[in-house]
Order: structure tokens, then sequence, then C-alpha cells
């Protein structure tokens, strides 16, 4: 039988904690009811949205996936990814007989090497102008053309080569001819560079539109109380400030007004899509919720300070062991080289974090105009066309 606690024990437990009808999440209701006028904002991973307050209803924008350009941009910077879990694979395969023809990576790079040519006949000036049409890209489209159809044409012509000679997925190649493409290589562009560029590029798009919609929205940052709520990412990601870039975000966006201990990171709260969003009432329903949450993690903070007002208190600051390494400039290829390995190889952090701080620290620098901001690897860099 399994053990019960005593009831007279339990009742004790519940009567503070883990019951509706608790002692806690009575002050959180209370509390709660205080602030009913306070600004709420809360972002999930893939949108965010403003509860104003006393009953006003609710503002919400998305990004990621669900944006112009995200997906196109994604794929691009995950093609010379693809050849380095191609090569790993192929150290797998087959016990060590990665190079017979059944061989499961041959019929990787084959695939890989269909997708990319759909890609690049679909990439055409035409597309990126009128159809993606995102105005942090206005003015770059051609330049973007170009980079992607390299990007393919160099990733085509490495996979069909190591189809004929499997020595061209070894890794040390590949890092010396095509991710960091040393002098002596054929390679104009290294595709690390690529790899960073895309990821910025996309990361742009949301941090100027997020941003916009930021401050439009004339929140008052002192006394806001913002969640970031849910999964963002890979599941082990994102659970710090430090590790989630949206905090980063949100903080540039309120001009550094939000005072960081009003920023809550919860991973395991509930998220939530506008694609899934019901009624009205459902909206209702999901801002008590946040604000309940809100309280119940503030109760015991406001309780501390008059319960131990001699002791020494506690002020949040982000963990700067969690930052990423500084870029000295847009041409420092060992950082970027640094940074991407880092959310590789770190399961707490976003793979967009490679350049999420400096696409906002960027933005902020150039007032949110995307066409003044340095983007490493593709600003001042010329990719060739019709690689062959």
């Amino acid at each position: 039988m399994s053990y019960q606690p005593h009831s007279a024990f339990a009742g004790l437990f519940h009567a503070f904690t883990s019951d509706p009808n608790s002692l806690g999440n009575r002050l959180a209701k209370t509390m709660s009811a205080r602030d009913a006028a306070l600004p709420l904002l809360v972002s999930t991973g893939s949108d965010i949205a403003l509860f104003p307050g006393a009953g006003a209803p609710a503002q919400i924008e998305s990004f990621r996936k669900s944006t112009r350009g995200f997906i196109e941009l994604t794929a691009v910077s995950h093609l010379p990814l693809a050849l380095a879990y191609l090569a790993r694979l192929r150290e797998l395969d087959d016990e060590g007989q990665g190079d017979s023809e059944a061989a499961a990576w041959r019929a990787e790079a084959k695939r890989l090497i269909e997708h990319a040519g759909h890609v690049r006949e679909a990439n055409t000036l035409a597309h990126w102008r009128d159809a993606v049409a995102v105005q942090s890209l206005r003015g770059n489209e051609a330049r973007l053309v170009d980079l992607i159809d390299y990007t393919c044409g160099v990733s085509i012509r490495w996979l069909t080569q190591a189809l004929a000679n499997p020595s061209r997925l070894d890794f040390d190649r590949l890092v010396a001819d095509y991710f960091e493409a040393a002098p002596g290589s054929d390679l104009p562009v290294p595709m690390n560079d690529v790899m960073f560029a895309t990821f910025g590029l996309a990361y742009l798009d949301i941090v100027y539109r997020i941003g916009n919609w930021l401050r439009a929205q004339s929140i008052d940052w002192t006394r806001a109380m913002v969640i970031v709520s849910g999964r963002s990412g890979r599941p082990t990601a994102g659970a710090t400030w430090s590790s989630n870039n949206m905090c980063h975000l949100i903080w540039r966006a309120s001009r550094e007004q939000l005072p960081p201990e009003r920023l809550l990171v919860a991973p395991h709260a509930p998220g939530f899509s506008v694609a899934n969003l019901g009624t009205a009432d459902d909206l209702k329903s999901l801002e008590a919720g946040y604000r309940e949450l809100w309280h119940n993690t503030r109760a015991s903070i406001e309780v501390a300070r008059k319960m131990f007002p001699e002791a020494p208190g506690f002020s949040f600051a982000p963990s700067p062991d969690e930052a990423m390494p500084p870029l000295a400039d847009a041409q420092d290829r060992k950082v970027m080289a640094a940074r991407l390995r880092r959310i590789m190889e770190d399961p707490a952090q976003l793979l967009s974090n490679c350049v999420a701080d400096y696409i906002v620290d960027e933005l902020a620098r150039c007032d949110n105009d995307p066409s003044r901001a340095v983007i490493p690897g593709f600003t001042h860099v010329n990719y060739p066309t019709r690689i062959r």
C-alpha cells in the first residue's frame, strides 16, 4: 500500500498551500485585487500579450514561426548545420560502414541536395521584396538573395562531391574548407558567417517589430508585471533571465526602466499562442491566472521584507556567467564561432542566443532603425552570385 500522511497533518499543510482555498492563495487573490489596474505583460515562445489592467482588452503580437521570413531564414541558417549532422551520422552509420551505397547518410545527403535545389529556384527578389516584404529587410533583398543562393550552391556542390568522395564529410575537412574557410580555401565567405548572418537577420525582424510594438503601448514600466511563460525553444533552454533573450529584449524596449525583479521567468507556467486563443472570456480567465501566478510568487517577497527587516536583502541581477562572449566588432569571427558553439553545447541556451543580445543592443544603438544596424556576416560581406 502507498503511504498516506495523517489527515491532521495534511489538513494543516493544505490550509497554507497547495489548495485553491489555502491561505497562500487567498493572499495572492487579495494582492491581485489590489493591483488589478497594473499592466501585465506575458511573453510565451511565439507570442506576447499586454493586459493593460482594470478589465481593458488584451493586445497581442506574434513573432517567430508565425511571422514572414522566419522559416525561410531559419531554414537557410540550418543548412550548414545539417552538413555537420550528416558528417556525424556518417561517422556512426552502420557501425563504421558509413561509406557503403546503402548507408543512411547518403539518402539524407540526396534529400538535402533536392531541398536546397528547390530553395534556389524559389529564392527570388520578388519573393523577398513582395511576398515576405518585411520592413527590417527593406533595401537588402537583393543581397539576401545572393547570400541564400551562395549558401545553397556551395552546400549542394559539397554534398555532391561528398557522395563521390565521402572524405569531404570528415570534420577536419569541413572545418577547414567549409565552416571556417581558412586562407587557401575556395570559399570566399565561410559558412560560420552565413549561420551568424541568417540567425541575425531572422532575429532582427523580431526585435524591430516587438520593440516598436512595446514602445507603442505606453506601458508604465516601473509598475509593470512581466512574465516570460512556458517553454521557449529546447525543453532545457531559456529558464533564466540571461538565457531567455526575451528578457533582454523587453528590458531594452522599456529603455531600461523595467526593474529586473519585476520580470519573472516561469518555464513551467502555461503558455498560449494566437492560434489557440478562444473567446474574450477565455482571455480574461487567462489574464486572471497569470495575475495570480505573479502574486503567488511575489507574496513571499513582500512578506520576507516585513518579516526580516534587519537581515540582508536580495537584489536580483542577471547572471554574468550566463552571458554570451562579447563581440569586439562585426568581423570578430572567433567570437562568432564561440557563440555558435555555446548555443549548441549549453542545453540552457536558446539557439537564437548566439545573436540575440547583439541584435537587441545594436537596434537600441540605432534607435530601432534596422537600415542602420550592422549584421555580422552580412552588412559588410559580398556574396558572389550563382555558385555552381
